[in-house]
């Protein structure tokens, strides 16, 4: 195995072209399994710690840029206002060691269903920004996955950055394991209000092939919003709204049998987790029009 040691991003896009089954390398949270494990057996790894630009991030206007391998770590304690949902899926990776070393470039690259960072992009709206020696390239995070563990990334491209939308309004995450901390996700659930747009997103993870939006869900929440003017008026939700949109999000899998828990499980936990996450943004939703406006 050769170890690519490359000391800048263009370097590093040249060595990615000349070996195109070179495997990136960064925290090596998921890599290093993979190897120590078997799983894997590159010819090449390409180490990117020696390039300053992975890890730099920036805070736009509408948008946040995150260098692929800015680590969990950041996105909590400099990040939660404008990535509330992104933060919380950070703070449920691993171990504080892992998050001071894992990055959402990373959680991209290996594709993992199980992913944490996955529902929480999806939710809040993303773009992968993909380099190569031909030129750059946003990704929409929707089409990025494009099956277990595999991804839109050509073979002689790099994850560069992560673009995500600012919070315009309340998002939530929430993971379903047999244990509070160091656990692979039996499911997962993001979910994102944008009051702005009028609209919400969802994300969900470990029930499919793929990450996935629950987008009939979304449908049936947005105009549920609309028809009875809850943006403006801020009431609470109608138990059968809130109902049927767990239903739908529940609806959305398509979940497997493994070590982990059964697909009948992982469907009604994914119903459950929805349930939540939307009480909780919403009653966040209603409190910060209690604050901005006095009374509702």
């Amino acid at each position: 195995m050769d170890f690519l040691r490359p000391a800048g991003w263009e370097e590093a896009l040249a060595a990615k072209a000349e070996h195109p089954d070179a495997v990136p390398i960064a925290g090596g949270t998921d890599v290093m399994v993979d190897l120590n494990f078997g799983r894997r057996e590159p010819a090449h790894l390409l180490d990117l710690t020696r390039v300053p630009d992975l890890f730099e991030w920036e805070v736009g206007e509408e948008t946040v840029r995150l260098g692929a391998c800015v680590p969990y770590t950041t996105i909590l304690e400099r990040l939660r206002t404008e990535l509330p949902g992104l933060a919380l899926a950070a703070h449920t990776v691993a171990s504080p060691q892992i998050r001071n070393r894992g990055s959402v470039g990373g959680n991209l690259g290996t594709a993992s269903p199980a992913g944490d960072s996955h529902p929480a992009l999806l939710a809040a709206g993303a773009e992968v920004e993909a380099a190569s020696v031909r030129g750059v390239r946003r990704i929409p995070v929707d089409a990025f996955y494009t099956g277990v563990k595999r991804n839109a990334l050509a073979p002689d491209e790099l994850i560069r950055a992560v673009h995500v939308r600012k919070a315009d309004g309340p998002q939530q995450y929430a993971k379903a394991g047999p244990r509070n901390a160091m656990v692979i996700a039996v499911c997962s659930v993001g979910l994102a209000l944008h009051p702005a747009t009028r609209t919400v997103r969802t994300g969900i993870g470990s029930a499919a092939p793929t990450p996935v939006r629950a987008a009939a869900a979304e449908e049936f929440l947005t105009a549920a919003l609309d028809e009875n003017g809850h943006w403006d008026n801020g009431r609470p939700l109608d138990a059968s709204v809130v109902r049927h949109f767990a239903e739908l999000c529940a609806a959305a899998c398509a979940p497997i049998d493994d070590v982990r828990g059964t697909a009948r499980y992982r469907r009604h936990a994914v119903g459950v987790l929805a349930r939540r996450t939307l009480t909780w943004t919403w009653e966040s939703y209603r409190g910060t029009r209690r604050t901005t406006e006095g009374v509702l």
